[in-house]
């Protein structure tokens, strides 16, 4: 086995060789024309034909492990990049530079290079540095500031790196990041500010109107009655100007910290965007080495590598991409011989495509020209599973019965391997990608292939969301899930098999009511008055749904927030956003939204009445929670249930209240500064006038030992907030008091 690894690898490097030689030829061409080149728009497309030479050359030492030469191919491409990027032409002192640079290539290339020596007799770090300082000299765009090359060679105008460039490690970009996009909230609050000043404005207006109706009607004989109006007249009329001077001053410092901010943003997610190529170094290796364990034959063709996105993106992205290429390889390309009997070639072909859509997207595509989806296979699985009913299986087309093979669980393999079999890849993917604010879809043909394409943002943090109304609650609905708005006529809206339908476009989507989805109060319906029912039509994996609501209130840009480990699983929760106004908004996760939907359509199960409604006296819950997002969060579940509601931000907090006023049940976080939930507890149950006091922990301390700490100091319940669902809160306070 050693033997043939060994002659691969001599293969490959051969291989290697002969390519690098024809890259390295067309480097020299391309700096020698250059040299000489005076057109403009001639020099441009020669620095991108060595750009892509000189990176198709580092992706390629990469593949075969020569370190040296893909880190001198780097630099390169670093100067070649910034000459890209600055549309400047390079110094004529650079070129020996860069033609030494070709020549150790060539000098590491050669079977008898042994040595780090480079270049007239300089070691390899030298030459990187040299390199480097020329990247970091064109980038600042100030060629004349110190000499490149050490004393004693030729003087060429460039900076040495150290005061001029800075090396800070990624999570200190990323903390930056963060901080700077706080700033979108003061800009929220600034445009709110200057709303609300022209509300003043127009209510003031409304005063004024009012008030020349009354004097009017004043007598005109009255001369004190004229004065006094004369002193109003003068007082609203320098209100007036006062108003109208905030009002433009407002308006002004809203505008000019949007821009500086919309700015500043703009220039640190550029900081944070890396080339999709670094994710994909692995794949090469990874597609050899499971087809050869699998014995199968496969290529892999790699586009669009180049394209340059949010390095928190690719960071997640990675995983999923890797469950499609292994799923590719598994399931999809057959072994030699069955695909010589389907007329293929013996070696199956997997495609992984990135390109740019709609300037702030990106589509990848992950192809393989193997057997394709046994749709057959998928709704026996679906079957077994629970996944859909027989009934429900039967009604399926092939269109929706594709999707269900991202359900947690499903698998068409017979048997489970390290490989694949155990039905969770694809639920990942999906989980993976939505999180980021994607997408995935997949196509199939029987006997041709399978394609996903993933859907994704090119940055993370802020985007634009749908505020909507339903009851007294506020949410934010993702713009890129929203096909449309409309308004219903009541009507218009049929009822088949107890479920509510509408006609759009010549389609029947089904409609569901938000507050229904959502388990909140029922109030009085829109359609009770006969007028339009506001619904935002809703699409996420291939399926349709259309989602009343009370109010359509704006659209508008906002900054998600997550709720944090403790609340990663809240069910139809992606996170939180405030609004100008300083309230807190929950953002709506829209492929929770739509299985949760799914399952309310077909359940139908009636509304359960609210807690304190009608004659039955409101309960009252303290909720203890340290962080502000969790606190508004419970807050909002237990308000919507019905629940009086009160808060606090530690233990002693929470005591001091508990002590003065009266409360039906405590729900408490455990671990919180000054005194923690377990502290709080015990501290309950030895005061004689709070020992009977429900208690409930919310906490994401879930190992044993702590669950049996919980009991031990008199917790009526502990709920983790790994698995947390706000059902599951309202069940066990309902069940407490």
């Amino acid at each position: 086995m050693a033997t043939g690894e060994e002659e691969f690898r001599r293969k490959l490097l051969g291989t290697f060789a002969a390519e690098a030689e024809e890259r390295l030829e067309a480097i020299t061409s391309g700096i020698l024309e250059l040299e000489k080149a005076a057109d403009a728009a001639r020099r441009a497309a020669v620095v991108e034909s060595v750009f892509r030479e000189a990176h198709s050359l580092k992706g390629a030492a990469r593949a075969v492990g020569s370190a040296d030469v893909e880190a001198v191919c780097q630099s390169l491409e670093g100067i070649f990049a910034a000459l890209k990027r600055e549309g400047i032409a390079a110094p004529a002192g650079s070129y020996d530079l860069l033609h030494s640079a070709v020549d150790a290539l060539r000098r590491r290339l050669s079977p008898a290079a042994e040595t780090t020596a480079g270049p007239e007799g300089t070691d390899l770090g030298t030459l990187l540095q040299r390199l480097e300082s020329l990247s970091a000299a064109l980038y600042s765009r100030a060629p004349e500031e110190s000499p490149l090359y050490p004393a004693g060679e030729q003087a060429a105008p460039f900076p040495s790196p150290a005061p001029d460039t800075v090396r800070l490690p990624a999570a200190r970009l990323e903390s930056l990041l963060l901080k700077a996009e706080e700033l979108l909230g003061s800009k929220l609050a600034a445009a709110q500010r200057a709303a609300d000043l022209a509300e003043i404005r127009a209510a003031l207006a409304g005063w004024k109107k009012e008030w020349t109706g009354l004097k009017a009607r004043l007598p005109a004989s009255d001369g004190a009655a004229a004065e006094s109006v004369e002193r109003a007249d003068r007082a609203c009329a320098a209100l007036d100007a006062a108003m109208a001077s905030i009002a433009r001053a407002a308006d002004q410092d809203h505008r000019q910290l949007g821009r500086q901010v919309d700015a500043l943003l703009a220039e640190m997610k550029w900081l944070l965007m890396l080339p999709f190529s670094s994710v994909l170094r692995v794949f090469p290796r990874l597609v050899r080495d499971l087809s050869r364990e699998r014995g199968k034959e496969a290529e892999l063709a790699i586009e669009g590598g180049e394209i340059e996105i949010d390095r928190r993106i690719l960071q997640e992205i990675k995983d999923p991409l890797i469950h499609l290429v292994r799923n590719s390889i598994d399931h999809g390309i057959e072994k030699p011989q069955e695909r010589r009997r389907k007329k293929k070639p013996p070696a199956g072909m997997i495609r992984i495509a990135i390109a740019q859509k709609n300037g702030d997207k990106a589509e990848i595509v992950v192809a393989d020209d193997g057997a394709g989806i046994d749709l057959g296979k998928v709704k026996a699985a679906a079957l077994r599973l629970g996944a859909v009913s027989a009934e429900e299986a039967d009604r399926l087309s092939d269109r929706e019965i594709l999707p269900l093979i991202f359900h947690s669980g499903l698998s068409t393999s017979p048997v489970i391997t390290d490989l694949s079999g155990r039905g969770i890849g694809l639920a990942i993917v999906r989980e993976k990608v939505e999180k980021v604010g994607g997408a995935v879809f997949v196509e199939t043909t029987p006997g041709g292939g399978t394609t996903f394409r993933l859907v994704l943002p090119l940055a993370l943090a802020t985007f634009h969301g749908v505020l909507v109304r339903t009851g007294d609650h506020l949410f934010i609905v993702p713009l890129s899930a929203v096909e449309r708005t409309v308004r219903i006529a009541p009507q218009s809206i049929r009822t088949a098999e107890n479920r509510e339908t509408i006609r759009l476009n010549g389609s029947v989507l089904p409609l569901v009511r938000l507050r229904d989805v959502l388990l909140l109060p029922r109030g009085r319906a829109a359609a009770d008055s006969g007028a339009p029912v506001p619904a935002l039509v809703l699409g996420a994996a291939e399926r349709r749904i259309a989602f009343a609501v009370d109010e359509v209130v704006s659209e508008q840009e906002v900054l998600v927030k997550s709720l944090g480990r403790q609340l990663a699983r809240v069910r139809n929760v992606a996170g939180a956003a405030v609004l100008g106004s300083g309230r807190v908004v929950p953002v709506i996760n829209v492929a929770d939204l739509m299985q949760s939907a799914a399952r309310t359509s077909a359940a139908a199960p009636p509304a359960p009445p609210p807690v304190g409604r009608g004659d039955v006296e409101a309960k009252s819950v303290l909720v203890v929670e340290d962080s502000i997002t969790a606190r508004v969060l419970i807050k909002n579940i237990l308000e919507s249930a019905g629940y009086r509601v009160a808060t606090a931000v530690d233990g002693i907090d929470a005591y001091t209240q508990l002590r003065a006023g009266r409360f039906d049940v405590v729900v408490s976080d455990v671990d919180m500064p000054r005194m923690n939930g377990f502290d709080l507890t015990a501290k309950i149950r030895a005061d004689r006038s709070l020992s009977e006091l429900p208690v409930v922990l919310v906490t994401a301390l879930e190992s044993r030992e702590d669950r049996e700490r919980g009991i031990e100091v008199g917790a009526s319940a502990y709920l983790v907030k790994s698995s947390f669902d706000h059902s599951n809160l309202l069940e066990t306070i309902a069940r407490l008091v």
